[in-house]
């Protein structure tokens, strides 16, 4: 079987929209850094060798963790290719290229809940809350704004909450992007108590009976203990208003950032069970294999990716899209 047929057997049949190509594409030339490394490296290994030995796991193993795939991502995948060649040891490059497609995609896992199709709220309570999470520098608040900015374009109702009261910047750049999507916010200014913006948030959307509340959070430090407990207390605050809520907490992470990445992920899901993931600056950087550690590390489905500065460089995860965009040229 060639790479292309295994995307053709892989990935979901349903016959792709124009927009969806589109961004497919925009996945592909995004991800240029990331391809043109990871191929050249598993290009040398191929040199003057067909056989997967130990000796080549080796140097596949350095390959996985050079291009931030995470150490115990990595040796999954090491154990799995071990095992599926084990009985003939010599493969083609087009076909390790197929197993690792494979195996990467196993170990992703899928969204399992509402908004999973052109950010539509499929099945979801109202209104929808999303707490957002991420150290400052990752893009998190420009991602809530994109985020508004779809849903309004979808014909949403929506309320920001101006939870990260610590950084006037913050406050700041989400009243910027309410007033370019035409969006409600809640914002108590700088200082407050930000579980009291959260709650007045979600109080407002239940009156109003808003379709989704998008809700800002301090991004200091990741090892902070008080701002694990502050995010701890808005989560609660917010359960006692509308007890199955948030529905969503999405962790931004900033794919430049590599292996800091990996940390974050592990304090902010200890702290707020995070659920979905965000991944920014994708088109910047060729340290894309942190998407698929981080993800597998911590089960955590990636729902959106950053790939530019626009509101539309947002986009819905496709890891088969992912995937190629990796090792199709």
């Amino acid at each position: 079987m060639s790479i292309f047929n295994w995307f053709s057997k892989n990935k979901p049949k349903e016959e792709l929209p124009a927009a969806q190509v589109e961004q497919a594409e925009q996945t592909q030339a995004a991800l240029e850094k990331t391809r043109t490394g990871f191929l050249s490296k598993l290009g040398r290994l191929f040199t003057g060798k067909r056989q997967v030995d130990g000796d080549f796991l080796d140097e596949l193993e350095e390959v996985l963790l050079t291009s931030d795939v995470g150490v115990e991502t990595t040796v999954q995948i090491i154990q799995n290719l071990e095992q599926r060649v084990s009985k003939d040891a010599y493969v083609s490059e087009e076909e390790l290229h197929e197993l690792l497609a494979d195996e990467i995609a196993k170990l992703m896992p899928d969204i399992q809940m509402p908004v999973v199709k052109d950010l539509h709220l499929t099945g979801a309570s109202s209104p929808y809350v999303v707490l957002v999470v991420g150290v400052n520098g990752v893009g998190k608040t420009t991602t809530i704004g994109k985020l508004a900015h779809h849903y309004a374009q979808l014909g949403k109702k929506v309320i920001l909450g101006a939870g990260d009261t610590f950084r006037a910047a913050a406050v700041e750049q989400l009243s910027i992007w309410q007033n370019r999507a035409g969006v409600s916010i809640v914002s108590h200014g700088m200082n407050t108590d930000p579980a009291s913006v959260a709650y007045d948030a979600v109080k407002q959307a239940v009156e109003e009976h808003a379709d989704v509340v998008i809700i800002d959070t301090a991004g200091r430090l990741h090892n902070k203990v008080g701002l694990m407990n502050e995010l701890s207390k808005i989560r609660r605050v917010i359960e006692k208003f509308k007890p199955d809520a948030p529905h969503e907490v999405l962790l931004v992470i900033d794919a430049t950032t590599g292996q800091n990445a990996f940390e974050q992920a592990k304090q902010f899901t200890a702290a707020t069970q995070v659920n979905t993931l965000a991944v920014t600056k994708l088109d910047g950087t060729a340290k894309g294999g942190v998407v698929i550690g981080v993800s597998h590390a911590y089960q955590l489905p990636v729902k959106y990716i950053g790939l530019g500065e626009k509101a539309e460089d947002l986009k819905l995860f496709n890891k088969y899209d992912f995937i190629k965009s990796i090792f199709v040229s």
